[in-house]
């Protein structure tokens, strides 16, 4: 199954230069000590450790062209500066993410890559950057109140990436034991992002029918909606803002909220 996405291989190459770098500003002049609170239990700090961390080991199972999974302790560098001054966690992140982007170039989307998904090529990863990114540039934006704002192709193509993960086999399995209630008859979702341009087709069907995850863009009616700007469709279905916290408000809910409150808590990779 390949997870490629929606954009080409050098797009994602330069977005992640892009969001690497949004990252950083986000951080930059922020208090690193402080609590993240879409993942209380990390500071700025760790929050910033992990994604360069995320990078490093990405680039290295392309760069080796792995065949199998990587300790990610054994990449040196990948935990992060021996300074901890915040100049040399900036310098960290921004060598992580120049060195994994050419590790991408020089290798191309085919070539062969470990991953924990069901597409082992370097395509996976470029995309899976990409999105690491993105989601947590907003846990940085969200604890320094710095702007966030994610480009519509790429946002689409982030919401795309997570359903395409939400259905893999392995996440089935592994969220067994909260799929009850879920999956039925009648069950389905919609989620139209309303300030998409037209040729995006930012529109999902979340298809619970059966007895596990299909998903499609289309215009559908569905035992709920979710209707409201696109970014904010994205950090509602990955936790990362509360239909019910400030900013949440700019989603409408039509129909069966309890189904989507219940999707939330099956489809999260914690």
């Amino acid at each position: 199954m390949s997870l490629q996405g929606s954009l080409t291989y050098e797009e994602y190459c330069a977005q992640l230069l892009a969001e690497a770098e949004k990252f950083r500003a986000s951080i930059r002049h922020a208090d690193l000590s402080a609590t993240v609170p879409t993942c209380p239990d990390w500071t700025l700090a760790d929050l910033a450790r992990h994604v360069g961390g995320a990078h490093r080991w990405a680039g290295e199972l392309v760069a080796t062209r792995a065949t199998a999974v990587i300790d990610p302790t054994t990449i040196p560098g990948a935990g992060g500066p021996d300074d901890d001054t915040p100049e040399a966690l900036d310098a960290w992140l921004a060598e992580g993410a120049e060195r994994t982007v050419a590790a991408l170039r020089e290798a191309g989307p085919d070539t062969a890559a470990w991953s924990w998904a069901s597409d082992d090529r370097a395509g996976f990863w470029a995309r899976r950057m990409v999105h690491e990114t993105v989601i947590h540039r907003a846990d940085a934006a969200l604890t320094t109140g710095a702007a966030y704002e994610v480009p519509p192709e790429v946002a689409a193509d982030c919401l795309d990436e997570w359903l395409e993960l939400c259905a893999l086999p392995t996440a089935a399995e592994r969220w067994a034991d909260r799929a009850e209630g879920l999956f039925g008859p009648g069950r389905t979702l919609h989620l139209h992002a309303t300030d998409a341009p037209p040729a995006l087709h930012a529109e999902w069907v979340l298809d619970l029918t059966g007895d596990r995850l299909t998903h499609r863009r289309a215009h559908e009616k569905a035992a709920v909606a979710l209707r409201g700007p696109l970014t904010d469709l994205l950090l509602a279905l990955y936790r990362r803002r509360s239909l019910d916290d400030e900013g949440g408000e700019r989603i409408e809910v039509l129909g069966d909220r309890p189904l989507f409150d219940r999707w939330l808590t099956y489809a999260s990779f914690s």
